[in-house]
């Protein structure tokens, strides 16, 4: 039934994906609605711990996840992330999902959900209102890609409903792929080959930096010249943006098409950069 559900609700969001799709040669806003302990936050990305669910905090929001995800509708930002931080089966994780399924029902077909997803939940979010299902941890074992999850995930949501997040942290000179909410290295590297490779199961990429996610203390440059490789892929950059000078280097480096998420910067979340101010250098 749940299988059902979903499919009738792909006529519904396709209008806002083809929309999405329009613009071409231009940096997107891709927003955020990052839900940790029930919480719409903005942590330092290093920091989460499934023990005691801790995380150093930047910014913890009075409001729920829906007052955000109806301003990205508002103004008509197709493609945001809500993440839920908390593992499954902790104290917490029940009022987490539940604050991210509201941000869905919300704004039906303009957000994406990752966090915890596996091939038995994720029809239950797309048909709560997610358009894609973000991915990780699921899909690694061993350090390595586990092709027999990531081909039921395909088999169950199909590719064009699966963004793949490959958020890494630098190891000698490397950037390799992080799972388990970031506190887990793979033995994946981060390629231009790898990143082809896996644009054939999904129909987009999120990629953190985890090591200055939170920080607002500038971009990866080396991670983003690698993912402005990518030029007929859609792939959104996280981390480290903390002001416009930084907001213009990811345009250059990415040649205007790897999106970008803001968090902690943005005054949404208690930082510096208008939120206003941010559309309009992607937009122009």
């Amino acid at each position: 039934m749940r299988l059902v559900a979903f499919r009738k609700r792909l006529y519904n969001v396709e209008n806002l994906r083809g929309e999405k799709r329009k613009e071409t040669g231009k940096m997107r806003f891709r927003p955020c609605i990052d839900i940790h302990n029930g919480k719409v936050k903005q942590i330092v990305g290093g920091s989460l711990k499934d023990q005691g669910n801790q995380a150093s905090e930047n910014f913890v929001s009075e409001q729920d996840a829906s007052y955000y995800a109806q301003l990205y509708e508002e103004q008509g930002i197709t493609g945001g992330h809500v993440i839920l931080l908390n593992k499954k089966g902790t104290e917490f994780y029940e009022e987490t999902k539940r604050q991210a399924l509201l941000a869905l029902s919300t704004y039906p077909g303009g957000l994406q959900v990752g966090g915890g997803i596996d091939a038995e939940n994720a029809c239950e979010f797309l048909t709560a209102g997610a358009s894609h299902v973000i991915v990780t941890s699921y899909v690694f074992r061993d350090g390595h890609v586990f092709y027999e999850n990531l081909d039921k995930l395909v088999t169950t949501v199909g590719k064009q409903r699966l963004t793949l997040d490959l958020s890494c942290r630098k190891w000698d000179g490397k950037y390799y792929i992080v799972t388990d909410r970031w506190q887990k290295f793979t033995d994946e590297e981060v390629t231009e080959e790898l990143l082809h490779h896996l644009s054939e199961y999904c129909d987009e990429f999120l990629i953190h930096a985890v090591d200055v996610e939170g920080k607002a203390s500038g971009v990866e440059t080396e991670l983003v010249e690698l993912l402005a490789k990518m030029k007929d892929f859609p792939v959104t950059y996280a981390g480290g943006v903390g002001s416009f000078e930084d907001l213009e280097l990811l345009k250059k480096l990415g040649n205007n098409h790897v999106d970008v998420t803001i968090g902690s910067a943005l005054d949404l979340f208690g930082g510096k950069m208008k939120f206003e101010d941010v559309l309009a250098v992607c937009r122009r």
